[in-house]
């Protein structure tokens, strides 16, 4: 039970101990305000809500850096929610006590964020932000999450998300345009939907061209430009067996002819043997590339995947069968994300009313 004392210079001093057992005391001016006090913290105490009145005094940023060390997250993760805390949090919070924060200052943040950065990106800002005030209540630094009940900005679809290329531009206008060294690469993401990382990693021994199949078992990882090979891909469904199409066969027995294995036997590499980094395939290979087929410029590596998906639904390929061999846990991925068609949608929208008219005019 905690009491309250009466200090030489006439001042009250509530004094109780914290659920470790270590004394604590605040003074107060009245005697009542210090009963009121004492009476909220052994209800605090009983409740099992206790946070010590001084705990809050600890700056966001350096809490944060202690809740990123102690985070057991891959090292591409780790990266990028280090860059958006350094770039986008820390400016704003990291010298503010965490029991200063309140919940409409995080509001007006969140919304001036949005006036000059993506949905996505505001959303990354807020996760981030409300992990570490999240972590501190668990820690009884603070008695709430000021983030709790913030408004974030909806995250539109633009119509350069999720493009989908046809077969014919495909075959016609991309694969010849691509130097041969990365036509295998362009043709093994089109005809199996393996994602970037996935393509990057890959190594002879994963992959069976007399029984036409890829197994993904490892990814590529890149940070800060270094490229490493994790050995597990991206989840559990990811770990799978996917069909070569005879296209994908063929470009990858010639790639076997023409180009020799890199380090750690990666099958596509520089031309020094090197692992090949996105950023930089992006700018020397699959921008040029898509400048001379005529294709669109936003097109994306990424959008050779999800063309894949609308290919094999497009073709009434089950949706459980399109999930197991895109890799997605759940078939509502597959279909929230991949599967539209306009062009194939309209047509069924439309041949859905074919055999119907209006009736004859009567005047």
């Amino acid at each position: 039970m905690g009491f309250v004392r009466k200090t030489p210079a006439g001042r009250h001093r509530a004094c109780w101990r914290d659920p470790a057992g270590q004394q604590r005391s605040k003074t107060f001016r009245t005697k009542r305000e210090a009963n009121a006090f004492l009476a909220e913290v052994e209800s605090a105490l009983n409740r099992g809500t206790y946070v010590a009145p001084d705990a809050g005094r600890l700056r966001f940023g350096d809490y944060a850096d202690k809740w990123l060390a102690n985070r057991n997250d891959e090292k591409a993760t780790a990266a990028r929610d280090a860059s958006i805390m350094r770039n986008h949090v820390v400016p704003r919070w990291g010298t503010i006590p965490l029991a200063k924060i309140e919940h409409s200052a995080v509001q007006g943040w969140i919304t001036t964020l949005g006036e000059r950065l993506s949905p996505a990106t505001v959303h990354e800002c807020y996760r981030l932000t409300s992990g570490v005030l999240r972590s501190a209540v668990r820690d009884r630094l603070i008695g709430f999450n000021p983030c709790e009940g913030v408004r974030l900005p909806p995250r539109r679809r633009m119509d350069t998300d999720d493009q989908v290329i046809s077969r014919p531009e495909l075959f016609g206008k991309l694969l010849p345009t691509v130097p041969e060294r990365y036509r295998a690469l362009v043709a093994l993401a089109a005809g199996t939907g393996l994602r970037w990382g996935e393509c990057a990693g890959l190594r002879w021994d994963a992959v069976d061209l007399d029984a036409a199949v890829v197994r993904v078992v490892r990814v590529a990882e890149e940070v800060s430009g270094y490229v490493t090979l994790k050995p597990y891909p991206k989840s559990r469904a990811g770990r799978r067996t996917v069909p070569l199409p005879p296209f994908v066969v063929q470009a990858l027995i010639e790639h076997r002819r023409t180009i020799e294995p890199g380090e750690d036997g990666l099958i596509f590499v520089t031309r020094t043997g090197e692992a090949i980094r996105r950023g930089t395939f992006r700018t020397r290979v699959w921008k040029p590339s898509l400048q001379r087929a005529g294709l669109p410029m936003a097109l994306r590596f990424h959008d050779l995947r999800h063309s894949y998906a609308t290919w094999l639904v497009s073709d009434g390929v089950p949706i459980n069968d399109v999930a197991k061999v895109m890799g997605h846990e759940q078939t509502s991925t597959t279909l929230n994300r991949y599967t539209h068609s306009t062009r194939d949608r309209d047509r069924r929208v439309l041949a859905s009313f074919a055999a119907f008219s209006l009736p004859p005019d009567q005047h």
